[in-house]
C-alpha cells in the first residue's frame, strides 16, 4: 500500500513472498482441509442418494494418494507467493532476498547471497513472521515427530496422529487427517 500511495519500499525476504502463513501454514493448510473435506463429501455421498454402479461408497473404497496432494497443496502455495512477488513489483516494491537485521534507527543490513547491502528508512516494519516451536522433549525428526513446515513431506496417511497445538493450523490439521481416515488426537 505504501508504494501505491508512491513512498519508496524496499521489502527484505529470505523464504519467499507471504512468508509462513502462505508457503507452510494458513494457505496449505485449508488446501489440505478442502481436499479432506472432497474425500468425506464422496464417501458419505449415498446419504445423498449419489450411487456407483447402483451401490453406496463405502469409506474404504476412497482413497488418495497423499504425496499427489502434498505437491499440489505446496504448489498452489507456491503459486500465491509468486503472485503476491508480481503484484509487489508491479507497485514498485524493491525486493531483496536476504535476511534482514537492524543496525541502529533507521539502518537495515540485508545478507544476501551476494553480500551485504545497507538500506536507511523513514519507517521499518519488523514482520517476523513465525516459526514452528521445538521441544526438547519432542525434537522434529521428520519422520515421526513433524512440524507444521514438515507435514507436507508425508507420503501416506498416519493411522494414528496426535497434534500438540489447538491453534488454527493445529485444529486444521487435525480436522483434515481426520477427514483423511487417519485417527486424530489434538492435544
Amino acid at each position: 500500500m505504501a508504494a501505491q500511495l508512491g513512498a519508496d519500499v524496499t521489502l527484505i525476504e529470505d523464504v519467499g513472498m507471504g512468508g509462513s502463513a502462505v508457503l507452510t501454514d494458513c494457505v496449505p493448510s485449508k488446501a489440505l482441509v478442502t481436499v479432506a473435506d472432497a474425500a468425506r463429501a464422496t464417501y458419505e455421498s449415498a446419504d445423498l442418494g449419489v450411487l456407483v454402479d447402483g451401490q453406496p461408497l463405502d469409506r474404504r473404497q476412497v482413497s488418495l494418494e497423499l504425496s499427489a496432494v502434498n505437491a499440489r497443496v505446496i504448489g498452489l502455495a507456491r503459486a500465491q507467493s509468486d503472485d503476491i512477488r508480481s503484484r509487489l513489483e508491479r507497485d514498485g516494491v524493491r525486493i531483496v532476498e536476504g535476511r534482514g537485521v537492524m543496525v541502529g534507527p533507521p539502518r537495515v543490513l540485508a545478507v544476501t547471497a551476494s553480500g551485504e547491502h545497507l538500506f536507511d528508512a523513514d519507517v521499518v516494519l519488523v514482520a517476523t513472521g513465525a516459526r514452528p516451536r521445538v521441544l526438547a522433549a519432542a525434537v522434529p525428526d521428520g519422520e515421526r515427530i513433524l512440524t507444521w513446515e514438515q507435514v507436507y513431506a508425508l507420503t501416506q496417511v498416519p493411522e494414528h496422529l496426535i497434534v500438540v497445538g489447538s491453534g488454527v493450523t493445529g485444529a486444521e490439521f487435525a480436522s483434515a487427517y481426520r477427514g483423511l481416515g487417519s485417527e486424530v488426537t489434538l492435544v
